[in-house]
C-alpha cells in the first residue's frame, strides 16, 4: 500500500507541473471535453482546474472544454447513440420530463435547467439530444453553466490556498489577498444559490403536468 501511495505521489509530482504549463492548460481543454463526453461528473475536474490555473483562467478553460464535450454528447445522443441514450434515460422520469418540456419551450428551458443545480450536467446533454431543441438554442444555453463553473473553479483555487495556509502563517503570503479569495468564493456561492432558486421557481411554472 505504501509503495502504491509513493508511486501515485511521484506520478502527481510529475504531471501536475506539466499541466500548469501553457501547453498543459491547452491540453486540459480536450481532456475535460472527453471527460464530459464520457458522462463523468465534472465537479472534481473543475476544482482541479481552479487549483491549477486559478479561478478565472480555470473557469475559461473548463467552460471551453465543457462546451466542446457537451456538443459532442448532444450530437452523439441525437445520432449514433440515440437508442442507448433512450435506454439510459428510461429509468429517469425527471429527465424524460425535461426532454419533453425542452422540445416545447426551447432555449428558455435549456437556460433554466442549466442554471438549476438539480439536474446533472452530463445526463442533461443526452436529454437535450433526444429532444427537438435546435443545435443553436442548445449551444446558446450553455451560457447557463457559467455560474457553476466559476463556483467550482473558485472552490478549487481556494482549496489550493488552504493547502498553502502555512505560507500565510509564516508571513510568506498576503493574508488580505487570501481573505479576499474566501470572500469571493462565498459571494459566488450566494449568487449561484440565488440563481438556482430563481431557476427552480421558473421551472415549476413551465413544468408539464405528470
Amino acid at each position: 500500500m505504501t509503495i502504491q501511495a509513493d508511486a501515485l505521489a511521484q506520478g502527481m509530482s510529475t504531471w501536475l507541473p506539466a499541466l500548469q504549463s501553457p501547453a498543459g492548460a491547452i491540453a486540459f481543454v480536450p481532456l475535460y471535453a472527453l471527460w464530459v463526453t464520457l458522462l463523468l461528473p465534472g465537479v472534481w475536474a473543475s476544482m482541479l482546474a481552479g487549483a491549477l490555473y486559478g479561478t478565472w483562467w480555470g473557469s475559461l478553460i473548463v467552460f471551453v472544454g465543457a462546451c466542446l464535450g457537451a456538443e459532442a454528447a448532444f450530437l452523439l445522443g441525437r445520432t449514433w447513440l440515440r437508442g442507448w441514450a433512450q435506454q439510459r434515460l428510461a429509468a429517469l422520469p425527471k429527465l424524460q420530463a425535461v426532454e419533453r418540456a425542452v422540445s416545447r419551450e426551447g432555449l428558455k428551458l435549456v437556460l433554466l435547467t442549466r442554471l438549476s443545480p438539480a439536474f446533472p450536467f452530463s445526463l442533461l446533454n443526452l436529454a437535450y439530444g433526444l429532444s427537438e431543441v435546435s443545435l443553436r438554442d442548445y449551444t446558446i444555453g450553455l451560457i447557463g453553466i457559467l455560474p457553476g463553473t466559476i463556483l467550482f473553479c473558485g472552490l478549487g483555487a481556494l482549496a489550493g490556498d488552504v493547502a498553502r495556509f502555512g505560507e500565510v502563517l509564516s508571513g510568506e503570503a498576503d493574508p488580505a489577498t487570501w481573505a479576499l479569495r474566501i470572500t469571493g468564493v462565498l459571494a459566488t456561492v450566494a449568487v449561484v444559490w440565488l440563481v438556482g432558486r430563481a431557476a427552480r421557481q421558473a421551472l415549476q411554472e413551465v413544468e408539464p403536468p405528470a
